[in-house]
């Protein structure tokens, strides 16, 4: 990587773009080169009265069609009206809103009219927003709900590039109706835009495929968001590589919900961009999906693909195992009969004996096939976890409904992906090799060969935008990505993870030990557990912080009673309980043991003393996004953990 090219991803002399990266992979270094117009209007070309976007109409709650070719035409209208509102060659359309049509419209648009797109987190403070803002210099910030349009309202004097607000949703009354700066969406249809037909199509013939069009921005768990810089060619690549490498993708014939985030590259690489790469039909999910409407939309849409993060999987499994507790004893016979030899199926595929058993097809075609159909998974040819490592009860889980989890491992900083585990083969403890194409190193491996993994391919992304020394920080000498991730790789090429080197816990003794091994350990001890947080950065010793699962009501708020694995799990233990709060009184001695019994039980199989827990803690709650703990990926905010919860860390450590 030459840094000068990486620090300059807006200019427009062809000398000063990224290089793209030469691989050596026959068939997938024969991709060419093109830019997201490019792919875009092959697709149209080729499924023109493909349905592309399905969304409910909130008026009429009738769901609504857009094929390729009228989505085609609502891109390029807007592309012009953005020009008009004083979008720049290379400038920024910023969009705060729920996933919509309009907010994919916004994003090719702006791409289309030779900008860039980025997101913003809807749960962003003020700001934060502000921030976001003026890192991209955003020309034009489309939002949907009036409280969104409030944060823009708060900071817009502050925002001297900002040029046009664009609402999709009704303004408040309260609102001046006549403010030059705010159009509503249903009015851009009016505007006149003849006189910029020549300067797009002039902004549309220039673009390049190794220039930037999309920011996406960092979760900022540590401080500000980083702005990651991604070119055409980091995405179309991507998507027409992951078409080569998962032959189970069929152009003009998948169907995926979108309902993550997307200002996170997930919701956007797999939602907008995969979809329009292959002419999949995308439906909208409601504002209220990850807090439990997602399946309504999963039983109208029946996806052939759907992508999740690990805690998205875990609340299916919580649900359908609280409906397996509520069957007869037939029922569940016959489905815990029909689990065990599915499992059964995929384990005996990683030991390498891929043998269908008349019991595995009997327990397929009887069984398992309506449990499916209940949750709108009967067309799904895979489903793919990432963000996060996944626990290995969850993919076992799933293995034994006859829907084994693949795993992706990347970053922001590389387009969303770079390893992928085998659909027909399935790992529990791997994400898989490195992507046709693209380079996987362990650098300053120790003993066992375990060390930062880094990553090179046409992937990997630009710089951070405005930020130099951030970027240089991020590669090696050599032009390696450093990820910060800990893991090492087996002979055949497969990535195992073991931890963060930021979220390293080093005790007062020097030892640096990964948290995520641990957790999981404790957490496979014992059903009732929801979440494990170790604690010991710079402490004599290792604690834990553990909460229950307990039940979330239609808005994702927490409530008082306890699932059906923490009920179940306290039966076993002779008691009674259905709150929480009748655990947490005193806590319960008899629990308590039980969870120290789980702690016990997982300290056998660490690695050396020191990662041996010797304490816990229950937390008042589990984490969730509305108390704070969650960022919007489902990701635990690790430090805000800790300060939150300072008062009872130090308590532990505190005690003799």
């Amino acid at each position: 990587m030459e840094s000068n090219e990486q620090l300059n991803p807006h200019a427009t002399d062809p000398s000063h773009r990224v290089k793209i990266c030469q691989i050596t992979d026959d068939k997938i270094s024969s991709i060419k080169p093109i830019t997201i117009p490019q792919l875009f209007a092959d697709i149209v070309a080729e499924f023109p009265s493909q349905p592309a976007l399905v969304q409910k109409n909130l008026t009429t709650n009738e769901w609504e069609t857009t094929t390729f070719e009228e989505y085609k035409q609502k891109v390029e209208k807007i592309a012009k009206i953005f020009i008009k509102l004083g979008l720049k060659r290379h400038g920024c359309v910023a969009v705060l809103a729920h996933n919509s049509v309009e907010w994919f419209v916004s994003g090719l648009a702006a791409i289309h009219a030779g900008g860039l797109i980025t997101g913003i987190y809807l749960s962003n403070s003020t700001a934060s927003v502000q921030h976001v803002l003026e890192n991209s210099k955003a020309n034009i910030v489309v939002v949907d709900e009036q409280s969104q349009l409030d944060k823009i309202l708060q900071i817009r004097h502050k925002l001297p590039n900002l040029k046009a607000i664009i609402q999709t949703l009704p303004q408040d009354p309260a609102t001046p109706p006549t403010d030059p700066q705010i159009y509503h969406w249903t009015d851009l249809d009016s505007i006149d835009t003849t006189e910029y037909d020549i300067e797009y199509q002039n902004r549309l013939s220039s673009i390049v495929p190794n220039e930037s069009c999309n920011i996406v921005y960092t979760s900022g768990t540590t401080g500000n968001p980083k702005g990651a810089l991604l070119s055409h060619d980091n995405i179309t690549w991507l998507v027409r590589c992951a078409q080569e490498s998962i032959p189970v993708i069929q152009r003009g014939c998948e169907v995926i919900v979108s309902y993550l985030p997307l200002a996170h590259v997930a919701g956007q690489c797999t939602d907008m961009y995969l979809t329009m790469s292959v002419g999949a039909t995308i439906y909208f999910a409601d504002k209220n999906a990850l807090k439990g409407t997602l399946i309504n939309t999963l039983k109208i849409a029946r996806p052939t693909l759907f992508a999740g993060v690990p805690r998205v999987y875990e609340k299916f499994q919580e649900k359908m195992m609280q409906i397996g507790a509520q069957s007869g004893v037939v029922k569940r016979l016959v489905a815990k009969w029909a689990k065990s030899v599915t499992l059964d199926y995929y384990l005996r595929c990683m030991t390498g004996d891929p043998g269908i058993s008349l019991q595995y097809q009997l327990a397929r075609s009887l069984i398992l096939g309506k449990i499916k159909e209940a949750i709108g998974f009967d067309r799904i040819k895979m489903l793919v976890v990432g963000a996060a490592p996944a626990d290995i009860e969850t993919k076992k889980y799933f293995c034994s409904l006859d829907m084994p989890l693949v795993d992706l491992y990347g970053m922001t900083e590389c387009t969303l992906v770079h390893c992928m585990s085998r659909p027909d083969y399935p790992n529990m403890e791997s994400v898989g090799p490195s992507l046709p194409g693209t380079q996987l190193k362990i650098s300053n491996p120790d003993e066992n060969g375990q060390g930062e993994v880094c990553l090179k391919g046409r992937n990997i992304f630009m710089g951070y935008n405005n930020d130099p020394q951030k970027t240089l920080e991020t590669f090696d000498d050599d032009g390696w990505l450093k990820t910060g991730d800990l893991g090492y790789t087996d002979d055949n090429g497969y990535l195992y993870l073991t931890g963060r080197i930021k979220e390293l816990v080093i005790t007062a003794g020097g030892e640096n030990i990964p948290p995520v091994h641990i957790e999981n350990l404790v957490k496979a001890e014992c059903p009732a557990i929801s979440n494990a947080m170790l604690i010991g950065d710079k402490r004599k010793y290792l604690t834990i912080l553990i909460t229950l699962k307990q039940e979330v009501d239609k808005d994702g708020n927490l409530l008082d009673d306890l699932t059906v694995e923490s009920v179940k799990f306290m039966e076993n233990l002779g008691l009674n309980y259905k709150k929480l709060s009748e655990v947490l009184d005193g806590p319960d001695e008899t629990v308590t043991k039980a969870i120290n019994d789980a702690i016990a039980s997982a300290n056998k199989n660490a690695i050396s003393n020191a990662q041996k827990v010797q304490k816990f803690a229950f937390l008042p709650h589990d984490f969730s996004l509305p108390t704070g703990e969650l960022g919007p990926t489902m990701k635990i905010k690790r430090h805000f953990v800790i300060n939150k919860y300072k008062d009872i860390i130090d308590k532990m450590y505190a005690e003799n």
